[in-house]
């Protein structure tokens, strides 16, 4: 049971890491937005009101859920302004 509980542990660490650097994604998509390239502001929308629910959902259950908090967090606010710069 020690082997199952140190592999959900070492897996819900690369899962957080790996969701955070989905979110950071967005800094070209961003970037383009401020330029002029606007991408469609529907998806950014949605992953930031889906990682809210996320976050609202791991930290209210009785036993908090870090990682999955710690892994939508990032994608409320980089979601957020990926859906704010898109709008022109």
């Amino acid at each position: 049971m020690k082997q199952e509980a140190r592999f959900i542990q070492i897996l819900g660490r690369v899962a957080t890491v790996l969701a955070v650097l989905m979110y950071v994604s967005y800094i070209p998509q961003i970037m383009n937005n401020l330029q002029g390239n606007y991408g469609n502001p529907i998806q950014p929308l949605v992953a930031a009101l889906n990682c809210t629910f996320w976050c609202v959902y791991a930290y209210f259950k009785m036993n908090r859920d870090w990682p999955v908090f710690w892994a939508n967090f990032p994608g409320i606010f980089f979601g957020l302004i990926t859906f704010i710069t898109s709008l022109h």
